[in-house]
């Protein structure tokens, strides 16, 4: 069974991130059904809304990647030529080759290994699409089925302890729906942030660097340093004083986000100690990667309510 489970680990991995959604989501298909419309309709708009957001993500994201690339093959020639020119470079390839070597390594090492590299990078990207795809399948799946799922579990439970497990496992996820949702309105607050600061400055692609911060904003604890990297490195190309800025903004804004915004906006949704969140995370992000860290703080909820509702309790009694 062991051995089974590990073999099927990418598989599970998916099936757990697909639930997560699926748990984080429901809420407001909930709030849609309360408004009187049928689930399916409410499913269908929210799956909607999901798929609207990954394809601006991409169609943001992507043509600028693409072009700065072409941009960067097409310098490299002037970038050659310029260190020909220099002084300094001159010398040490009259000493050691330099650019004979660099043009032996660039027509033939490097050449030979992108070549022999492009079939292993179309298999990972056509991987990536297939678990994107499968993850938001078993998302739609789990989202309409919901309830039946989650009655059909609680049915599992024996009859004498049923009601005290429906009560604890629909408070776990209202929990984990309150931690998708406070994660949510985090990320959005410092996509909308990064995008009024990257427009003031006038660096390019403004709404991608946005998105690109709001979906590296929702992974716990270096979630926020990696998008605001990626940001103050594009802010650099523009001049060393925007970089600069740039770095200091997010600086500044970080300390906002995780003393003001943060706690404000966890502490209604989930009521989970700090020090275990941070504990949690870096468990998580050790067992799992990125999707452990994603799934810590919820879980770690989740354990602190079992305890809190059911361990202490009968620890108390004896």
């Amino acid at each position: 069974l062991y051995q089974a489970l590990v073999s099927a680990r990418s598989v599970l991995v998916l099936v757990v991130v697909a639930a997560f959604l699926a748990i984080g989501l429901n809420p407001t298909v909930t709030r849609l059904e309360r408004m009187g419309m049928r689930r399916g309709a409410a499913v269908g708009i929210v799956f909607l809304g999901v798929l609207a957001f990954f394809t601006a993500f991409g169609y943001a994201v992507l043509p600028p990647v693409v072009q700065q690339v072409a941009n960067f093959v097409e310098a490299v020639p002037g970038y050659v030529r310029d260190l020909q020119e220099n002084q300094t470079v001159r010398d040490l390839d009259s000493r050691f080759g330099l650019v004979d070597r660099l043009n032996s390594y660039v027509t033939g090492d490097l050449g030979t290994q992108v070549a022999g590299n492009i079939v292993t990078i179309g298999q990972r990207l056509a991987g990536i699409v297939f678990k994107g795809l499968t993850v938001l399948i078993l998302t739609l799946y789990f989202l309409s089925s919901f309830n039946t799922i989650k009655e059909t579990a609680y049915r599992m439970v024996p009859r004498t302890r049923r009601a005290r497990v429906n009560l604890i496992g629909d408070e776990i996820l209202a929990r984990v729906g309150g931690y998708v949702a406070g994660a949510f309105v985090i990320a959005l607050i410092a996509g909308t942030a990064t995008l009024v600061w990257v427009s003031a400055l006038g660096i390019q692609y403004p709404l991608a660097l946005a998105l690109i911060v709001t979906v590296t904003d929702v992974i716990p604890l270096i979630g926020a340093t990696i998008g605001a990297v990626i940001v103050t490195a594009v802010a650099f190309f523009e001049s060393i004083t925007v970089g600069v800025a740039t770095g200091i903004f997010f600086l500044v804004y970080q300390q906002f986000e995780n003393y003001l915004v943060y706690p404000r906006v966890m502490s209604r949704s989930v009521d989970v100690n700090p020090a275990a969140a941070i504990v949690g995370a870096l468990i998580g992000g050790t067992l799992l990667g990125f999707v452990g860290a994603l799934l810590a703080v919820p879980a770690t909820a989740a354990i602190q309510l079992i305890l809190r509702e059911v361990l202490v309790p009968r620890q108390d009694a004896q």
